[in-house]
């Protein structure tokens, strides 16, 4: 325990308390078992060690933050681990990576139901489901998701312009006037094209020459690390699903042929909608189901996008376009906190009430006319009208 101690010492002196995502004060730290999920790269474990270093300043005996990928759990369990700290006056005990742990939920389960002064906090990848686990956590932990970032956070990460979020409702009736005060203070389409290429994950930071790479390697480990670590897939399912995933990334937005995809990577149809879902988990893909099928929408997605536009980058960046690139924006950015399918008219309809027509500053409102609660989202301008939002302004709703 002594080397865990002295790579949480370390971890802490680097963290930064210059910025913080959205999540850090959305989390009520106060419940005793608690789970961030999050894809690799947005920026789980700076989050919970920002936490630490504000909480205690300094490392102390009640506080511990531990990798479970450590060496140190390949001789040790998490049990014993919480069984030894909790004995020499621990009270918060972090856990990072917990989908690497064989049998972790068991675990969780029987410390937090041992140690009834210990708070635990886990982070582990979004393809965990609590659900899943062989112990079901759902009614004693408080689970979490973090997205990447928003384009309010890029700019506060990036440019250090500070902003606050905007609320759905806010947005939807004050959109004007939240944009002049926006744009009385920056130039928010002088940033928006970067966000779109580079701004999704935090380690942009690290270097945006070398961001491309990082990423492709990022998407790598998600395929070939996190996902195995959670399903049981084999190498050759790993190498089927790269193949659909390249396959995606060259006509997104994809309207799915089950039959003729399910030959071209060479999987059963089951096999493929078990695909699809593997790869919505793993924030690599966004599932777009209809608006009329009812409980038909459990089968296939009606259209899938890639999870997000710096994922078009680098993945297929010969084929990225303005259409794309807006509408995977606008449902990447309002799919968390809000529900969103396909409608019969216009692009999107979310929360089963707000109808959406995504386009540039041209876009007329032909494909919604006379339909209620229905507005154009246009790209290219600072501010709108009503009925009419900017698209970058979606980007402040977290």
């Amino acid at each position: 325990m002594e080397q865990l101690y002295e790579i949480f010492d370390v971890k802490l002196r680097l963290t930064s308390l210059r910025f913080s995502r959205f999540l850090y004060h959305t989390v009520n730290w106060d419940n005793r078992l608690i789970s961030i999920l999050g894809a690799r790269g947005s920026g789980k474990t700076t989050l919970v060690l920002q936490y630490i270093k504000h909480k205690f300043r300094t490392p102390s005996k009640e506080v511990l933050y531990a990798d479970v990928n450590h060496l140190y759990f390949s001789r040790n369990t998490l049990l014993e681990l919480a069984d030894g700290f909790y004995k020499a006056g621990g009270k918060y005990l972090f856990l990072d990576e917990i989908h690497k742990y064989r049998g972790w939920s068991n675990e969780i389960k029987q410390i937090h139901d041992t140690y009834k002064g210990l708070f635990v906090v886990f982070t582990g990848s979004s393809i965990l489901e609590i659900k899943k686990g062989e112990a079901d956590l759902s009614r004693r932990v408080v689970s979490y998701l973090l997205p990447g970032l928003s384009f309010r956070e890029f700019l506060e990460m990036d440019q250090a312009l500070k902003f606050d979020s905007v609320g759905w409702d806010e947005l939807l009736r004050y959109s004007v006037e939240i944009a002049h005060n926006i744009t009385s203070k920056i130039k928010p389409l002088a940033y928006f094209g970067d966000y779109l290429k580079y701004g999704y994950y935090p380690f942009f930071v690290e270097g945006k020459r070398e961001y491309p790479e990082k990423l492709m390697n990022t998407i790598e480990l998600i395929l070939e690390v996190d996902l195995p670590a959670v399903e049981s897939i084999d190498f050759a399912q790993i190498q089927k699903l790269k193949k659909l995933l390249a396959i995606i990334s060259e006509s997104s937005p994809f309207k799915p042929n089950t039959q003729k995809l399910s030959e071209m990577v060479g999987v059963s149809r089951v096999t493929l909608i078990k695909f699809f879902s593997m790869l919505n988990h793993a924030q690599l893909l966004l599932l777009l189901q209809s608006a009329t099928k009812g409980i038909r929408k459990l089968g296939k997605p009606e259209k899938i996008y890639l999870n997000n536009t710096n994922l078009m980058y680098a993945l297929a960046p010969q084929t990225v376009n303005s259409g794309n690139l807006r509408e995977t924006f606008f449902l990447n950015q309002v799919r968390y906190g809000h529900s969103v399918m396909l409608p019969k008219a216009g692009d999107f309809l979310v929360e089963n009430k707000f109808l959406f027509e995504v386009g540039g500053k041209n876009k007329t409102r032909k494909q919604i006319a006379g339909l209620p609660n229905a507005f154009v989202v246009k790209d290219d301008i600072e501010t709108g009208a009503p009925g009419v939002l900017p698209l970058w302004l979606f980007g402040f709703l977290y």
